[in-house]
């Protein structure tokens, strides 16, 4: 006889991590896009998309440690042996899909932030020595604006257009060939699971906090622009 479970839709994803993924995804599309069209009035759109980036980027890691369960950090970063017991299963028969992140998304997710204030900190040192330089660019050493220039117009730019690639392949790929739908609980915050998964906290309370993490990050951001007065 198969044994079999109830499962219920358990709440997974908070509405704040959700709204940051939607948000830094447009704001990294709208980077991309403005970064390839010239002009002082593109490079313009670019820099305060970038602001935007940075702050919601700041917001994830700190929700990263005060968020719901399974967007903290501690609860989906991989260690050592739990990365290593994941890929050697893989060839094994195919498992329940991961409550949050797999360890392979999950070191995804902490390269793609990393990857982004990277991006962000050398596009503040740049300087195209045409008409549109960072705020950073008139207090660090010279040499340290021509090597974020380098890197933010040449290194970072590809290696970010090869996580993104890799980023939505894995989730294409998730979705149609392990028929694990990644993009469904991401919009609604909800997966099918046993009633007895830990969820996520996701409040009106919380999401409140969430605003004011938000609006702490935003102050911050302008506080860092503004180092050069």
């Amino acid at each position: 006889m198969t044994k079999t479970h109830n499962t219920t839709a358990v709440r997974v994803w908070d509405l704040p991590t959700r709204l940051f993924h939607a948000l830094f995804g447009l704001c990294v599309a709208g980077l991309i896009a403005t970064g390839e069209v010239a002009g002082s009035d593109a490079m313009q759109v670019h820099f305060w998309l970038g602001y935007s980036a940075l702050t919601l980027l700041l917001f994830r890691l700190v929700w990263g440690f005060l968020g719901g369960h399974w967007s903290r950090f501690i609860n989906f970063i991989p260690t050592h042996t739990s990365l290593k017991s994941y890929l050697s299963a893989a060839r094994d028969e195919p498992r329940a899909p991961a409550v949050g992140h797999n360890p392979l998304g999950a070191l995804s997710v902490v390269a793609m932030l990393s990857l982004v204030l990277v991006q962000i900190v050398s596009g503040l040192m740049s300087d195209d020595e045409i008409s549109v330089s960072g705020p950073w660019t008139t207090w660090v050493p010279s040499s340290w604006v021509e090597l974020a220039t380098q890197y933010h117009t040449e290194i970072g730019k590809l290696l970010l257009f090869a996580l993104l690639a890799l980023h939505i392949g894995s989730v294409l790929f998730y979705k149609y060939f392990q028929a694990n739908d990644l993009i469904t609980p991401m919009v609604t915050g909800d997966k099918k699971l046993t009633p007895s998964t830990t969820a996520s906290r996701d409040t009106g309370t919380s999401r409140l906090f969430a605003l004011s993490v938000l609006a702490g990050c935003a102050y911050v951001v302008y506080r860092l622009v503004q180092l050069q007065a």
